[in-house]
Order: structure tokens, then sequence, then C-alpha cells
């Protein structure tokens, strides 16, 4: 089940940005507040997405329980392939990030 929806945008491969498209469960980083967080990423009303586009798409952590509290709707994140940034956003909607048992907002070593 997704978290959250985002309305993200790849950037042009003359700009960094990825040589090929993107295809639904494609696991980026998701980068906010200084940290990388892997999630799935699900492309709304297609099944890929080109360098340089923009689409809405589902959002799916693999942690959720350390983003109930820190993510929210209007928030800014990169798109991040290790080092590189290959895209960014805004998240639109949280769809079903509440609170988990345990959850302090923050990463936990054993990550």
């Amino acid at each position: 089940m997704a978290h959250i929806e985002v309305e993200l945008t790849f950037l042009p491969t003359e700009h960094g940005g990825r040589k090929t498209p993107a295809r639904t469960g494609y696991r980026p980083q998701f980068y906010y507040a200084g940290e990388d967080w892997d999630a799935e990423h699900e492309y709304v009303g297609a099944g890929e997405l080109k360098p340089g586009e923009t689409a809405k798409a589902l959002v799916t952590f693999f942690s959720p329980q350390y983003h109930a509290g820190r993510v929210f709707v209007g928030m800014p994140f990169l798109i991040r392939e290790g080092n590189r940034v290959v895209g960014y956003g805004r998240v639109t909607q949280i769809m079903a990030l509440g609170e988990f048992p345990g959850s302090e907002g923050g990463r936990s070593g054993a990550e």
C-alpha cells in the first residue's frame, strides 16, 4: 500500500538526469531532511516516466515508521541514485502514514 502521493519531475539527461525511463517499481532514494530513504514508485496513469517528464506517483517507503510526523503535504524532496540527483518533487497527499508503534520519528541504527 502506498504511503504518500507526490508530483515528481525527472531531470532531463542533459542536466544530469537518467538516460532511460524509470518504470513503475523503480526504487531510488527519497531524499529529505538530509537523509536518503529507500522507496518504491508507482507512476499514476503511466507505466514509465522519461527523463524531463513530470507526473504523479504513489510512493511506498520500506521503513514507513520513520516518516510519520516528518513527511507533510507540500514538502519538497529529491530523487537520488546514490549521491546523484535525478529528480525532484513535492508531497501532494499523505495516504497511509499514520503513527506506528515504537516510532520516535528518527532513523534507527538497525536500518
